[in-house]
């Protein structure tokens, strides 16, 4: 299968050659890599420059940059990297982050899963982080015989998480690409299972995640929740339940509160269908009664 890789980036001087050169040396070869440069400030764009000038398996586009907005920025940026390629040569696209190192087999490992099962629209490995400080000479080694990776648990490892994301075309095309919201990471998954997809994690290929994102203040964490609750279409009655189990599971009773006034101002137009609203929302109700009955 031909692979389609776009990574979004902005300011990643520190990290980007690391990901591109484990993207170089992977033992599946048969891919196209675009580098989207959202206006960075830093060096990113020349690094990436005198990169690609060797390596034609990978190429640049410049961007002016977009306006900060969480979730809907990177997927904008990616439509972009999408709109400078003709995609029907490709049969997977993946959306990685630019501060990612891969195993040498990584897209190998993802190539079989879709070649051996033609049900699999979204695959990917697990995501880790270093416990102390990133030693630059083991960059690319994953023995890690010291343990200095640990898993990145901000979601189940059943999640195909947002720095690694991999579509089989179809699943990609059948739920209509990425919508540029808070929350497109969710509702990819969501809607691949709407379509009668699998979402398939294989958990002992795993890469480092050199700059884990991470709320400053839990009160911009409870704000975004809400304006995730309501962009993955959820009814008051879900998004209460959903904010008192996370407001429960960090022992805060007011993030409850700062999440039900985010999800209340919300206004804009949904991304969803009414049809996928539905959807959406009798997957949560049937996920909350196979849990708690």
């Amino acid at each position: 299968m031909k692979f389609l890789i776009i990574i979004p980036t902005h300011n990643e001087e520190k990290n980007i050659l690391f990901c591109l050169e484990s993207l170089k040396n992977q033992t599946f070869q048969d891919f196209k890599c675009v580098i989207v440069n959202d206006g960075s400030t830093d060096k990113t764009r020349e690094i990436v420059e005198h990169f690609v000038e060797n390596n034609p398996q990978f190429e640049i586009f410049n961007l002016k940059e977009s306006e900060y907005s969480p979730g809907a920025k990177v997927v904008r940026t990616f439509n972009k990297g999408l709109e400078v390629v003709d995609f029907e040569k490709f049969d997977v696209v993946c959306k990685f982050d630019a501060d990612i190192i891969f195993p040498e087999n990584y897209l190998g490992k993802i190539n079989e899963i879709y070649e051996k099962n033609p049900k699999a629209g979204m695959v990917s490995g697990i995501v880790k982080i270093k416990k102390s400080v990133f030693e630059k000479r083991l960059a690319f080694d994953f023995n890690d015989e010291k343990g200095q990776w640990t898993f990145e648990n901000i979601s189940s490892k059943n999640h195909v998480r947002g720095p690694i994301k991999s579509y089989r075309k179809k699943c990609f095309l059948d739920m209509n690409g990425l919508r540029p919201v808070l929350g497109w990471d969710n509702i990819d998954v969501m809607l691949a299972k709407k379509h009668g997809w699998e979402v398939v994690t294989i958990k002992d290929l795993w890469v480092k995640h050199l700059r884990p994102t991470a709320y400053k203040y839990k009160n911009q964490k409870a704000e975004k929740l809400g304006e995730y609750f309501y962009n993955i279409g959820l009814s008051l009655p879900l998004m209460l339940i959903s904010s008192g189990k996370s407001s429960l599971k960090n022992q805060s009773f007011s993030e409850f509160f700062i999440t039900l006034k985010s999800f209340l101002k919300q206004n804009h137009p949904s991304s969803l269908s009414k049809e996928e609203i539905r959807y959406i929302r009798n997957l949560r109700w049937s996920q909350i009664f196979k849990k708690n009955f």
